[in-house]
């Protein structure tokens, strides 16, 4: 069963459209409407690729890191987001708190809302 808040495994392709590789990846909430999809976001141990007030880091001194499933401290990425059907999520690593999984969200919507002039 698939829940918010949840690490799975998910094969996310390149921007490119070439394949990608499987890698963590979060579940941010399910889609509403009459098909189960979800919106996800990639989890990557590249911490570099971070990027300040939208993407979410988690090491191993955080409460949530042995529940979280990961192996290595990473990077929750909020820029690059996917749209799947639930059948095509592998597994489940593990799960993060609800206080990040509620950061991570406010963060994507203050980037999304964010109207520069």
């Amino acid at each position: 069963m698939i829940s918010e808040g949840q690490i799975t495994l998910f094969k996310f392709p390149q921007t490119d459209q070439q394949a990608g590789k499987l890698r963590p990846a979060l579940v941010l909430r399910k889609i509403p409407g009459r098909y189960d999809d979800w919106l996800i976001c990639m989890i990557s141990s590249q911490l570099h690729q971070k990027i300040l007030e939208l993407d979410e880091v988690i090491t191993t001194k955080d409460s949530d890191f042995i529940r979280s499933g990961l192996k290595l401290p990473s990077v929750i990425r909020a820029s690059r987001l996917a749209v799947v059907e639930k059948n095509i999520l592998l597994g489940k690593l593990g799960q993060i708190s609800q206080n990040r999984l509620s950061r991570v969200r406010q963060n994507l919507a203050r980037w999304i809302s964010h109207i520069s002039g």
